[in-house]
């Protein structure tokens, strides 16, 4: 019997996912992918997977359940070819992605009111370059868009977003270092709605999810934009460096006690060898992954999707469908 045919085709090639994930692909992902070149399944390789899965920064707890469902699939089906045990951990891992996936259609309800999406995360994830990969991302459905310089305590996050703007043609609400980020959000609700923008994307400072009085500004910048339209922000939107591994993670836990988390971006993927943040994420969390960012341009940003994921980690350069 074959079993490959059991299983769920690979994905369509994502050439932009697959460069920008070659690193991980060719570190932990690499070595875990030559596991079932061997000739038969064994004991040790379940050993050595469940080893390598935690250093792919997947998580203990994670590794542990996809070897156990592994192994169960394999005896249940009787499966004797690894490279057929590769599909299985492959459909796994989509699986325990998949409720950690959003559809991204975003709905202008009314031209005017602002669909508002509140960027937080701690100082040096990446949150700059992500808030000018979601203003490209939106302008490429032909949505108006705006930035809010919310974080007025680094004068460079200010200059940053102001040349991000003039680049991407997008206006950028900005007031001195050191204002109040209510008052910035305040004039960027104002101007928002006088322009007929669709879509407002409020940059905060990056904080140390320790500091509580920080938290408790964030709610305060929540109030503002809830005065001037009653569901904003529509999106809370967490960025996490997947470079920073299980540390990502925490700062995740630690957000979403304090601030109502809607969507996450994992950023900096194309620096990490390990990339399995995003399984840990998915199963800690359960927050949607909606964007991974892969690069350093505006256009360096995808929408995340499980199957293409896993394919571009496992597959990629060339493989094609199964």
């Amino acid at each position: 019997m074959v079993f490959r045919k059991m299983f769920k085709r690979r994905s369509e090639p994502d050439v932009q996912l697959e460069q920008g994930l070659a690193k991980t692909r060719r570190g932990v992902f690499s070595e875990i992918a030559r596991l079932f070149d061997r000739g038969t399944l064994d004991d040790d390789l379940y050993e050595e997977l469940e080893m390598l899965l935690i250093q792919a920064d997947i998580g203990w707890d994670v590794s542990q359940k996809l070897v156990e469902e592994l192994q169960t699939q394999v005896r249940e089906q009787g499966i004797r070819d690894p490279a057929d045990a590769k599909d299985v951990l492959r459909n796994e891992m989509v699986k325990l992605l998949e409720g950690a996936t959003r559809n991204r259609t975003v709905k202008v309800l009314q031209r005017g009111v602002p669909f508002v999406i509140m960027v937080v995360g701690v100082n040096g994830v990446g949150k700059t370059t992500s808030i000018a990969k979601l203003a490209n991302y939106h302008k490429g459905f032909g949505r108006t868009v705006m930035v809010a310089a919310g974080d007025t305590f680094r004068a460079a996050a200010i200059d940053q977003l102001q040349v991000w703007g003039e680049r991407l043609d997008v206006p950028v609400i900005a007031h001195k270092p050191g204002s109040d980020p209510a008052a910035v959000v305040f004039d960027a609700m104002q101007a928002a709605h006088n322009r007929n923008i669709d879509v407002l994307i409020v940059d905060t400072a990056g904080r140390l999810h320790t500091k509580t009085n920080l938290m408790q500004e964030l709610h305060k910048v929540r109030n503002v934009m809830k005065r001037h339209v009653e569901r904003a922000p529509q999106e809370v939107l967490l960025v996490i460096d997947a470079t920073s591994g299980q540390n990502g993670l925490i700062q995740a836990q630690e957000f979403s006690k304090s601030v109502d988390i809607t969507d996450i971006m994992i950023a900096k993927l194309d620096g990490t060898s390990k990339g399995g943040i995003a399984f840990a994420v998915a199963r800690e969390l359960g927050t949607p992954i909606s964007y991974i960012g892969t690069g350093e341009r505006a256009t360096d940003m995808a929408e995340f999707r499980e199957d293409t994921y896993v394919d571009a980690l496992f597959f990629g350069e060339g493989e094609g469908l199964a």
